[in-house]
């Protein structure tokens, strides 16, 4: 009878057009945002909620990647620090044969035999790899992320990063910096000069200078970065800045010969962090591995033709689905036609809370990737729906110093619908190309889905 003879209190839900209605008649209303479950989720979905472990593993994985202190260590050579042999390399994103590579990804190999001697030019290189003269793998199986194309062969200089809080340790490349770079697919002699000075000035460099300084606690650097406008992924001007103000007075003491020429690199390359962010997520997201009944992601990754996830509960086996091209802006007479799909490890940022999943603390990344300011809030907001925690270190100061959203749930994920948020570079479909612009892209559905699956059946 109480709502006979009082106000009515409207809840809508669904379809618009009886909230439209009630608000052109000034009727208050709660607005509740529902979407329908990922198809074909219903039953895996109805088994991993209701298993028993699922909570306690969660609350353990999301523990592990929110407290774990990642510190940068050490620069040393891939063929030391992961033991490479001579003629293995190592590419971004799942596990993937020459047949199936794309072009960024051709490129990228092709320029890391020249780069490494085992052939003389691009063609060349092609045969080689053509024929399985080289073994390639997957650089998450050797706890190391790559950006782009991902490709690290032995030669390569590694920044080495280590967890404090649970004893892991991850590696990244260098980074070249932007436009033809080997990480984009190109392979030119510009670019194979680059990487020869990184081997024989860069690496070194930062290496003595990483003796004489110590550990640099990427932990707070990030945390101070995000602060300062950085989402640390497509976005790292304020994480740059002051990882030179830590090591620049070391790379000056170690090596005043080459100290001009080193610090003149990095500060032309806004992006000189990005590789160090990437090894700091990944040693972030391992520590979360393998916990029993967990639904959350440790890593997303794409290699240019399949996106793939993993899941701490289903230890190493890659979910995949296509790799979906990005929907940004391009550089110069470059549009969509000449765009490869995602690729890169890079989005272990997204994967640990950052990236796209912190762009309501970048209100300047708008202007690389589109949109506008309330898109990159919008963004974020809507990936609290889909993860387990808030980052205790990692907080966003246009939302009241909230944590960013952290944790990727496949259950949450099915359950909502809302796929992750990626920011990302987009390299040329064409090898050789080089990158042609940035934008956001989506993840296939298709690896959530496979994921849950098997977390139903495991």
């Amino acid at each position: 009878m109480s709502m006979l003879q009082g106000e009515p209190r409207v809840i809508t839900v669904g379809a618009s057009v009886l909230a439209e209605s009630l608000d052109r008649q000034a009727v208050p209303r709660l607005g509740v945002e529902w979407r329908p479950p990922l198809p074909g989720t219903s039953q895996a979905l109805a088994k991993v909620l209701a298993d028993p472990r699922r909570e306690a593993a969660n609350r353990t994985a999301a523990g592990r990647l929110t407290s774990a202190r990642p510190r940068l260590v050490a620069a040393r050579p891939a063929r030391e620090v992961l033991g490479l042999p001579a003629r293995t390399f190592l590419h971004a994103g799942p596990p993937i044969e020459w047949e199936r590579a794309s072009g960024p990804m051709r490129g990228a190999l092709a320029g890391a035999a020249i780069f490494e001697g085992l052939a003389a030019n691009a063609e060349e290189a092609e045969r080689l790899l053509a024929s399985g003269g080289v073994r390639l793998d997957s650089c998450h199986h050797h706890r190391t992320v790559g950006p782009m194309a991902g490709v690290v062969s032995p030669s390569m200089w590694m920044f080495e990063v280590a967890d404090d809080e649970y004893g892991g340790t991850a590696y990244c490349s260098l980074n070249e910096g932007l436009g033809k770079v080997l990480r984009y697919g190109a392979y030119g002699q510009e670019v194979i000069e680059r990487l020869r000075w990184m081997g024989e000035v860069l690496g070194p460099v930062l290496a003595a200078a990483l003796e004489l300084s110590g550990p640099i606690d990427l932990r707070s650097l990030i945390a101070q970065a995000l602060q300062m406008g950085d989402e640390l992924h497509n976005r790292n001007r304020a994480a740059t800045s002051l990882f030179v103000r830590e090591i620049a007075p070391s790379i000056v003491d170690a090596s005043p010969r080459h100290a001009a020429d080193v610090l003149r690199f990095v500060n032309g390359n806004d992006h000189f962090f990005l590789n160090a962010g990437m090894a700091a997520g990944k040693v972030c997201a391992d520590a979360a591995r393998d916990v029993p009944g967990s639904s959350m992601v440790v890593a997303m990754a794409r290699n240019g033709t399949d996106f793939g996830i993993q899941v701490s509960g289903l230890g190493d086996r890659w979910f995949t689905g296509p790799a979906g091209v990005p929907d940004g802006l391009y550089l110069g007479a470059y549009g969509p036609q000449d765009a490869n799909p995602d690729i890169g490890d890079s989005t272990i940022t997204e994967t640990t809370g950052l990236g796209g999943f912190a762009m309501a603390a970048s209100p300047a990344i708008v202007r690389f990737v589109g949109g506008d300011v309330s898109d990159a809030v919008a963004a974020t907001r809507s990936m609290y729906e889909i993860t387990l925690a808030e980052h205790p270190a990692y907080q966003i100061p246009g939302l009241g110093f909230r944590g960013t959203p952290t944790g990727i749930d496949v259950a949450l994920v099915a359950r909502t619908g809302l796929l992750p948020v990626v920011n990302t570079g987009i390299a040329g479909r064409v090898a050789g190309t080089g990158q042609v612009g940035a934008g956001l892209v989506t993840p296939p559905a298709e690896a959530f889905i496979a994921a849950l699956t098997a977390l139903g059946a495991h």
